[in-house]
């Protein structure tokens, strides 16, 4: 963790989470290239954005950054001009570069509170932006897009606040895709602006998985008897089941105090 001005015991703060595409896949020359042009596209981005880079306290870790933007940096700032300026500074750093070694980068923008942990940073909003940034939609926009640089995720609060309805940026909300994000424990929706790109047209949603499904529990259990003397009778009986069970009991006489019992589950796997 770097940055001169730190988060504060508490606060909410802007936030800015970075990460490349193909990182990994990339040979180690590929991978300092790609190092270098992160830095510096996002230091020439932050300046014509009107951004104070210097002020940002940042985690870095190769093909990624995590950022606390200062207090005064703009909301509409980071959304609008810097990422436009960035992914015009990608761009021109791809041009004439072949397909493998293009950087191509995922960004999120999120606003919520956080501050400062033993290793990072802790709260509920670094998780958002994070599980925001690495969410299978935002994935998918650039896979279906090979020729973008850029794209870009909106947290709902930032959208909200900056975007829908607004005049605070140069975006219009339909150049927006609403898609939910459902990343480990995270639960929430984000919206995808790929710049230049008409987003409405692309099958992000497809590519988020389907939630696990589970088969309802289905019983039936008859009980056929012809005469009951203070009896307890019960067609089915479970504490805990999990599956299909189907029972059928027939008698001609119960006598006082018994007990018939069609299906009878007490735990699972256990079935009388």
């Amino acid at each position: 963790m770097n940055g001169t001005d730190g988060a504060g015991a508490f606060g909410r703060r802007l936030l800015l989470a970075v990460d490349a595409k193909g990182y990994g896949g990339a040979d180690t020359s590929t991978q300092t290239e790609f190092q270098a042009a992160i830095r510096r596209s996002l230091d020439a981005a932050a300046h014509a954005a009107g951004l104070r880079r210097e002020k940002w306290t940042t985690q870095e870790a190769g093909d990624s950054l995590f950022a606390v933007l200062p207090e005064e940096d703009s909301e509409p700032a980071l959304v609008d001009g810097f990422m436009r300026s960035l992914e015009a500074g990608l761009r021109t750093f791809n041009r004439g570069r072949e397909q493998g070694t293009r950087l191509r980068l995922r960004a999120a923008v999120h606003f919520g509170e956080t501050s400062p942990g033993a290793n990072g940073f802790v709260g509920s909003a670094p998780v958002a932006v994070g599980r925001i940034r690495d969410c299978a939609a935002l994935r998918a926009a650039l896979d279906q897009v090979p020729d973008a640089c850029l794209a870009v995720g909106l947290s709902a609060t930032v959208f909200h606040d900056v975007v829908q309805g607004k005049a605070y940026t140069t975006l219009g909300e339909n150049e927006f895709q609403e898609v939910p994000v459902e990343e480990k424990e995270y639960r929430g929706a984000a919206w995808v602006w790929l710049p230049g790109v008409d987003v409405r047209w692309l099958d992000l949603r497809s590519a988020v998985p389907e939630p696990e499904r589970h088969e309802a529990n289905v019983v039936r259990g008859t009980v056929n008897v012809d005469a009951v003397e203070a009896a307890h009778v019960a067609g089915v009986r479970t504490g805990r089941l999990g599956g299909t069970v189907e029972g059928t009991v027939t008698a001609g006489r119960v006598g006082p105090g018994s007990t018939v019992v069609g299906v009878e589950q007490t735990a699972a796997g256990d079935i009388r």
